[in-house]
C-alpha cells in the first residue's frame, strides 16, 4: 500500500509538471511562430504595396499611422520573387533576380500551386506568399524565410529537449525524496500492522479458553441458549480476529504467495457448490457456469477463500427468492470469475466502497447477516496478490462481481 501511494504520489507530481511545462513550451513557441509569421507578413504588406518592389525612399520614414516601420537594410536582406499570372493560369510575368535558390520553371508551378488554394497567404514550403489581385492579373509574391524558419524549429527543438531533461532530473528528486515523504507513513503503517497481528495472537488464547470454558459448562450443566450464545460470539470474534490477521499479513509488502499450478475449474467448482445448500435453505436459487479445465498458478487455499467469500456475500445479501449466478470463462490469458445476485435495496454509491474495510450497506446494519465488512476487503486482497482486478458494478437490480484472475500459460 505505500510503495502504492509513493508511485501516485510520483505520478500525480510527474502529471502536473508536464502539464505546466506542455503549456509553457506551446506558448512559447506558438508566439514564436506568429512572431515569424508577422515579421514575414510585414514585408510581404510593403512588397505588395509596391508591386512586387521595395519603395524607394528609406524605410524609416514610414509614417506612425502606417505598418510598422521596417529596417532600412531590409530591402537587401530579404530573399524573394513574384510571378504575375493571367485569369486564365498562363504566366504573364516574373521577377528573381531578388533569389538565386528559385529559376523559373519552379516559380511557375510554385505560383499555379497557392493561385488554386482557397487562401491568399500562407506557406509554401519555407516560403511565405502572398496572392494580389490586379487588374492586369494575380501577382503572388513568395518571401524566402528558410532562416527564420530554421531557427523557429530549432528554438522548439531546444525548448522540448530542455523540458524533457526538466522532467528527468524533477523525476530523480522526487523518486530520491519521495522516500523520504513516505518513510513516516510507512512506519506508522507497520507499526499498525504489527499492532494487528500481535493483538490478533494474543486476543486468540482467551478466545480459545472461554471457548473451552463453555464447552465444559455445556458438559456440566446441559445445552442452554446463553452458552450457544458464548459460543457462537466467540466463533464470530474467532473468525474476525484470523480475517484481521489474513489482511494485515496480505498488506505485507514482502508477502510472497506459495504458488502452484492447481485446476482452477474444479476448485471454484467444488467451493461454490457448497453453497447450494444454504441458498436452496433460503429459498434462494444458486446456478453455476464454471468452464472446465482452467489452470492457474497461484495459491489454492486462497482462491478458495475468495470464492467462499464472493458466495457467502452473495446468499446473504440476496432478495429473499433471488437468484444467485457463479461463472468462471477464459478470456484471453486470463480467468473471468462473477458472482451476480439480485440485489434491488442496493445504491450506486454504495457500489464504490464495497471493498472498503469494515463497510457496509445500510440495509445490512445488522447481527442477523453476521458480517463486518470486511469479507470484500480479503477478497480484494486476494486478487491483488495475484496479480488480478476486482471491481463491482450494477446491472438493473442485480450486483456483479467480477475478478480477473491470469491464467497459467
Amino acid at each position: 500500500m505505500i510503495r502504492l501511494l509513493r508511485r501516485r504520489l510520483i505520478g500525480v507530481s510527474m502529471l502536473s509538471l508536464f502539464a505546466v511545462l506542455a503549456i509553457i513550451v506551446t506558448a512559447v513557441n506558438v508566439i514564436n511562430y506568429q512572431r515569424v509569421a508577422q515579421e514575414a507578413n510585414g514585408v510581404l504588406a510593403v512588397l505588395a504595396e509596391g508591386d512586387g518592389r521595395f519603395p524607394a525612399k528609406p524605410m524609416g520614414d514610414r509614417g506612425p499611422n502606417k505598418r510598422p516601420q521596417l529596417s532600412p537594410e531590409m530591402p537587401y536582406e530579404s530573399r524573394f520573387f513574384t510571378v504575375l499570372l493571367h485569369s486564365d493560369g498562363t504566366v504573364l510575368s516574373s521577377e528573381l533576380s531578388h533569389i538565386a535558390a528559385v529559376d523559373e520553371q519552379t516559380a511557375t508551378q510554385m505560383a499555379t500551386a497557392v493561385v488554386g488554394d482557397t487562401h491568399n497567404s500562407g506557406y509554401h514550403g519555407n516560403y511565405r506568399y502572398t496572392v494580389v489581385d490586379r487588374a492586369d492579373g494575380t501577382l503572388v509574391i513568395f518571401l524566402d524565410c528558410t532562416r527564420s524558419l530554421s531557427h523557429f524549429r530549432d528554438f522548439l527543438w531546444i525548448s522540448c529537449l530542455i523540458a524533457i531533461i526538466g522532467l528527468a532530473a524533477v523525476f530523480l528528486l522526487i523518486w530520491l525524496l519521495s522516500g523520504r515523504i513516505v518513510k513516516p507513513l510507512l512506519q506508522a503503517h507497520e507499526k499498525q500492522r504489527q499492532f494487528i497481528t500481535d493483538a490478533g495472537h494474543e486476543i486468540k488464547t482467551p478466545i480459545t479458553i472461554i471457548d473451552a470454558d463453555a464447552e465444559l459448562l455445556e458438559m456440566e450443566l446441559g445445552e442452554n441458549e446463553w452458552l450457544q450464545d458464548i459460543r457462537q460470539q466467540v466463533k464470530r470474534l474467532g473468525d474476525l480476529t484470523g480475517d484481521l490477521i489474513f489482511l494485515s499479513r496480505m498488506d505485507e509488502e514482502q508477502k510472497k504467495l506459495q504458488a502452484i499450478d492447481f485446476p482452477l475449474s474444479d476448485t471454484v467448482s467444488e467451493t461454490a457448490g457448497s453453497f447450494q445448500a444454504p441458498a436452496k435453505r433460503e429459498d434462494k436459487t444458486l446456478t453455476l457456469a464454471v468452464e472446465p479445465m482452467l489452470t492457474l498458478c497461484g495459491d489454492e487455499k486462497s482462491i478458495r477463500q475468495l470464492v467462499s467469500i464472493l458466495m457467502d456475500n452473495a446468499v446473504k445479501y440476496t432478495d429473499e427468492g433471488g437468484e444467485i449466478h457463479l461463472s468462471l470463462r477464459r478470456q484471453g490469458k486470463t480467468a473471468i470469475l462473477t458472482v451476480s445476485n439480485t440485489c434491488r435495496g442496493m445504491d450506486e454509491a454504495d457500489i464504490s466502497k464495497l471493498f472498503d474495510r469494515f463497510y457496509r450497506t445500510d440495509r445490512s446494519r445488522n447481527s442477523a447477516t453476521g458480517g463486518y465488512g470486511i469479507g470484500l476487503s480479503i477478497a480484494k486482497a486476494v486478487v491483488n496478490a495475484h496479480k488480478g482486478k476486482i471491481i463491482a458494478a450494477k446491472d438493473g437490480d442485480r450486483l456483479v462481481l467480477t475478478a480477473t484472475l491470469p491464467l497459467t500459460q
